[in-house]
């Protein structure tokens, strides 16, 4: 028997989150369900995918990842459910998956939406298709194989010779902001060279083990447990002390000559 993880945008004041789980415990009581957070930030795509993209590969391969996040979807109202380095999720087609398969899933359908509009996909459409796949049924038996599924486009690192210049993906509950800057790029284009971290009108010289390891109201930078540099301040919000959000810029620079 298979593991199911829940994810939505619905909160934590309303029973949107108890009427999903009363349909699981009605089609399979025997099913787990595990609540990865319901304070996604509602219809924020970018909130989802970093948050689960951090956390789905520690479950077991195989577990079901229900994603009720913007679940009414695209426009053309679709709901797709895909396999993707051992794990499968269900979501509404709004443009998750490929964000966080990496552009296209190994393996997608879509999935039937019945004879009659629901005003709740996620608990109608998704839950089953998630209860399905955890009692071991084939990913093919929900529905029709696909291959367009709806896009967004992510913004990239850019990367030179001596600079990487990244965006702020993520502000986490403390404020700390989690960026697209990954240690492998650091190091691929650092070479074992110095550098700088430039945000707002800050300059930081070293990546410090954790958050703490400078004095308090100070800021630091840290790789996180997926390898994404982070940007705080010790014992404060360093998104709002900073001024810095969502999409703002980062840069790291590596000196020419090799001298900091």
């Amino acid at each position: 028997m298979g593991l199911i993880t829940f994810l939505s945008d619905f909160g934590y004041r309303d029973h949107y989150v108890a009427a999903v789980k009363a349909r699981i415990l009605q089609l399979a009581p025997q099913v787990p369900v595990l609540d990865i957070t319901h304070g996604i930030e509602p219809f924020n795509i970018a909130h989802a995918q970093h948050v689960l993209s951090s956390v789905y590969q520690d479950f077991p391969a195989g577990t079901v990842h229900l994603i009720g996040v913007n679940d009414q979807g695209s426009p053309r109202g679709a709901w797709h459910a895909a396999r993707f380095q051992g794990h499968y999720f269900v979501s509404a087609d709004n443009g998750l998956l490929p964000l966080l398969c990496d552009g296209k899933p190994e393996e997608l359908v879509l999935l039937s939406a019945g004879p009659a509009p629901t005003p709740s996909p996620t608990r109608d459409l998704l839950a089953p298709a998630a209860v399905r796949l955890a009692q071991g049924e084939a990913l093919v038996s929900l529905g029709t194989a696909a291959t367009e599924v709806y896009q967004l486009l992510n913004r990239q690192l850019r990367l030179q010779d001596n600079r990487i210049t990244g965006h702020v993906v993520h502000v986490d509950h403390y404020g700390n902001l989690v960026t697209d800057i990954t240690r492998t790029a650091v190091e691929v284009i650092g070479r074992n060279r110095p550098f700088t971290i430039h945000f707002a009108r800050e300059t930081v010289r070293d990546i410090a083990v954790h958050f703490q390891a400078t004095p308090p109201g100070e800021a630091v930078c840290v790789f996180n447990s997926t390898d994404q540099l982070c940007i705080g301040i010790n014992q404060g919000n360093a998104s709002e002390l900073l001024g810095l959000y969502f999409d703002s810029q980062v840069d790291v620079r590596f000196p020419s000559d090799g001298l900091s």
